[in-house]
């Protein structure tokens, strides 16, 4: 049945295509299988289904913050025995003593020279807005040819500010993004399994050597994550809708939920659909100011299209449409169940 319209709505203007997805597909390999390539994707491969681990180890791994993300890797670099040595790069004196209990490094430290000296890999994984300062605090000590990578959750702004600087100090920058996470932060939540059936995004660029791009792939996989490649914009533009978009929604739903504006009795009425639809809002808020400025963009675009959603919506509701708003919720099961198959993915990211 035809929905009558709704004059309230505003029409978004149509967003001009990405320009990497043509009216036509190319083959891509996943494994030893091949299927079509979406927009703006490389291909992705998960080496687990071919029966082939790659040899992997490196002398010294520096990771340039110790939450949960830099954390887990350490953890899970030791547990597989891929890095003679890690070490850690903290912002806090407390820190030093925290991590090294915990043994998600070897080593921790202030210093930045200090914890690039001899690396050759140094993973990036500190909120957005201070990888650029980290990276440029230990360049002087970097050698060439060293590997750089980062866990960032927008990849455009990284790419564009750190690439180059890796370039000029003669080491290698790969852009990449485990999707993997939880609402806990600080090395005391790091587990060396979060990256196990994760999918890690990696970013390359037409400067990206081959060689480092293969090295930091199957770094993620030996980790237990499968890959794809993305440009680092069609990346901002699909997390935007499926990472950020879901956050600022989470944290709105709290906000206005939970405000002490209502009657206490309310709180008392938020049972377990309400915790786990707001479970992301309880991330650390700093780093999601950090994803939601850099990647404002993309998200002031969903944020637009959801809210026009919603608008129609509410529009349903005035006239009582029946069969509209079944057909609304039976859509959106059919949807969120077709893809919860595909899940295999332990994070609760």
């Amino acid at each position: 049945m035809r929905v009558p319209p709704n004059p309230d709505i505003r029409t978004l203007p149509k967003q001009p295509l990405d320009p990497g997805a043509p009216g036509r597909s190319r083959k891509i390999k996943r494994g030893r299988k091949l299927r079509r390539a979406g927009p703006g994707e490389l291909y992705i491969e998960d080496r687990r289904q071919c029966g082939f681990n790659p040899p992997m180890h490196f002398q010294k791994v520096t990771l340039a913050g110790v939450g949960l993300l830099g954390g887990s890797l350490g953890l899970a670099l030791r547990q597989r025995g891929l890095a003679g040595k890690i070490d850690g790069l903290v912002r806090r004196s407390k820190s030093i003593s925290e991590c090294e209990r915990l043994g998600v490094v070897d080593h921790a430290t202030r210093n930045p020279r200090r914890a690039a000296e001899e690396a050759d890999l140094i993973v990036l994984c500190t909120p957005l807005a201070a990888m650029r300062a980290a990276l440029e605090s230990m360049l002087p000590a970097i050698r060439p040819g060293t590997l750089i990578t980062d866990v960032g959750s927008v990849k455009t702004t990284v790419v564009h500010e750190l690439e180059p600087l890796a370039i000029a100090a003669g080491a290698h920058f790969v852009g990449s993004h485990p999707m993997a996470g939880t609402e806990q932060h600080g090395p005391a939540a790091a587990r060396p399994d979060l990256f196990a059936g994760a999918l890690c995004v990696l970013t390359p660029t037409p400067k990206t050597s081959p060689s480092a791009l293969r090295r930091v792939q199957d770094l993620w996989q030996a980790v237990g994550a499968s890959t794809l490649r993305l440009r680092p914009e069609t990346h901002d533009d699909l997390v935007g809708r499926s990472s950020h978009l879901p956050h600022i929604v989470a944290a709105e739903l709290a906000h206005y939920v939970l405000s002490p504006v209502h009657r206490k009795e309310q709180r008392l009425l938020c049972a377990t659909g309400f915790r786990d639809t707001t479970r992301v809002a309880s991330g650390p808020p700093e780093i999601w100011r950090d994803i939601a400025l850099a990647n404002r963009e993309n998200l002031i675009r969903v944020l637009g299209v959801f809210i026009e959603g919603l608008q129609e919506v509410r529009h349903l509701l005035e006239i009582g449409h029946e069969s509209a708003l079944l057909d609304f919720f039976e859509q959106a099961r059919l949807r969120r169940n077709a893809w919860a198959t595909q899940q295999r993915s332990t994070s609760p990211e």
